[in-house]
């Protein structure tokens, strides 16, 4: 038997696996990989806002003080952001610390947790420009400790030149104080502007006036640790995004997981209140 046949059948299949492989970003683990083809690179979601919980829950299992769950966590946010900026997420937003948190948590935790905050942003600026990334933040950061805001100044100004994913962190963040802000934005800019008679409050008003103007709305809000709420985040922004709840753990989680989300995502009908087809960027 002639062997051209068999060569042709070998040259197709290996020319079929590196079509497929072609298509994978560099750089994603093998479980991602496996993941990520069965995604559509054309649907993945604009902007992913994660809730990330329970590093308490995950240092109480291990009979672990709080804090180790922090410091734990901080792999989940490397391995998370590293893989949404790899497979070209445009904007990805973390809820780190909450208004609420300096009220309900001891100082000594607090404390430690602008410690971490400190040290994350400089061990974390040469990968965050390896991968393109820009950081960014929201919520009222002038309530920080001066020394955190001068280093959080620094890391994005370090990384204000990346063109790739936008990462915003949520510190000391509130949805509520943000809308607060958000009115009296309004209304400062009506006074300088003709009056506050002239004031126009609408949707695209109260859009242009929140901390997250710069991005679009979150198609997808990420919460670990299985609680089925939004605590506080984002809650104008969320109206039309979808939710995917996890019960892993914030420190356990990785970009596998986001990965996970994402083709739960994929897999929804979105239909912004109406019929079938009736949305924009509607998922089939």
């Amino acid at each position: 038997m002639h062997p051209f046949p068999c060569c042709v059948s070998l040259f197709i299949v290996s020319t079929l696996h590196d079509k497929v492989a072609s298509h994978v970003p560099l750089g994603l683990e093998r479980k991602e990989a496996e993941i990520y083809r069965h995604l559509d690179p054309a649907q993945l979601p604009k902007h992913i806002a994660i809730i990330m919980d329970g590093n308490g829950r995950w240092a109480k299992r291990r009979h672990l003080p709080r804090v180790a769950g922090h410091r734990a966590g901080v792999a989940a946010v490397r391995s998370t952001v590293e893989t949404a900026a790899r497979i070209h997420i445009p904007a990805l937003t973390l809820y780190a610390f909450s208004e609420e948190n300096w009220k309900k948590r001891p100082e000594s935790e607090v404390s430690f947790l602008m410690r971490l905050l400190s040290r994350y942003l400089k061990a974390e600026v040469p990968t965050l420009n390896e991968n393109n990334i820009r950081l960014d933040y929201i919520g009222r950061p002038h309530e920080l400790p001066k020394d955190v805001q001068e280093r959080m100044g620094w890391a994005r100004e370090a990384t204000a030149r990346n063109t790739g994913m936008v990462l915003t962190l949520a510190l000391n963040y509130s949805a509520r104080s943000e809308l607060v802000d958000a009115f009296r934005s309004m209304v400062e800019a009506a006074s300088q502007n003709g009056g506050i008679h002239h004031l126009k409050i609408d949707e695209d008003a109260v859009s242009r006036h929140l901390y997250t103007r710069h991005l679009p709305d979150p198609d997808l809000v990420v919460r670990t640790s299985g609680e089925m709420r939004l605590s506080n985040f984002l809650l104008w922004q969320l109206a039309y995004a979808e939710i995917y709840v996890t019960s892993t753990l914030w420190p356990d989680f990785r970009g596998v997981h986001l990965l996970e989300g994402i083709l739960e995502f994929q897999k929804r009908e979105r239909r912004y209140g109406g019929l079938n087809g009736d949305g924009p960027g509607q998922n089939s």
